[in-house]
């Protein structure tokens, strides 16, 4: 087996244990962001001004406050959860939500993450990478391949992909990306307040409004205040 055919049957191995190795790795913490105007250094540089112009457009948007006799105007100290589904672009979604809850609830800790598919989706979802480059290597190398087998001629169904090498190769790389959006999207859209679940897209199967919303988590914090306050 010659160099070229090494390295089309280990690149696909090193890639799947690479993913198997990513997937049970747990996330490192995620760091805290500082704005440049908060601290100011006389030797620090002036900040980019992409980043700079990044920063405002991710600023919460200006939503009505909640007012509650209850909570009053503030959420400091809760926690809000938002577990979406970053396969179907729902993060559009996520992003306007976080931010209307935190202009409706100053000091609200808005937490986005991606909702995972069930282990056995991810896991395939893994080797469907392996086969679309395996396939892509037995049409380009095919005849050697075979030949180091023992297999001559070459099965049939070998000699169908090679009399349409370029729409094999098309076809095998766009139903195996097209597969792994699938196997990986969940439509998920759940969002908890404090650890309890306040909405699922799941199961109500549809999007919140952004007052439906906002009422939700007002009504679990005022919910867990009254709580608080009788014990």
């Amino acid at each position: 087996m010659d160099r070229a055919h090494i390295v089309l049957v280990a690149l696909p191995i090193l890639l799947f244990c690479r993913d198997i190795f990513n997937l049970f790795t747990p996330r490192p913490p995620k760091p805290t962001l500082y704005h440049y105007h908060q601290i100011a250094d006389p030797d620090e540089q002036d900040p980019d001004p992409q980043t700079e112009q990044q920063e405002i457009l991710q600023e919460p948007l200006k939503f009505p406050v909640q007012k509650s006799n209850d909570i009053g105007e503030t959420g400091v100290g809760n926690t809000v959860n938002i577990d979406f589904c970053t396969s179907c672009s729902y993060r559009g979604n996520a992003i306007t939500m976080k931010n209307m809850l935190a202009t409706s609830y100053p000091g609200m800790t808005v937490i986005l993450a991606n909702h995972p598919a069930s282990l056995p989706k991810r896991l395939f979802s893994k080797l469907v990478p392996v086969i679309q480059v395996g396939i892509i290597g037995t049409i380009l190398g095919g005849e050697h391949i075979f030949q180091r087998l023992g297999m001559l001629p070459p099965p049939s169904w070998y000699q169908s992909l090679q009399a349409n090498r370029f729409g094999s190769i098309a076809t095998s790389w766009l139903l195996g990306n097209f597969l792994q959006s699938f196997l990986e999207s969940t439509g998920a859209f759940e969002v908890y307040c404090n650890g309890e679940l306040v909405f699922s897209k799941l199961k109500e199967e549809r999007f919140p409004s952004e007052i439906e919303l906002r009422d939700l988590v007002g009504n679990k914090l005022a919910a867990n205040s009254r709580t608080v306050l009788k014990s």
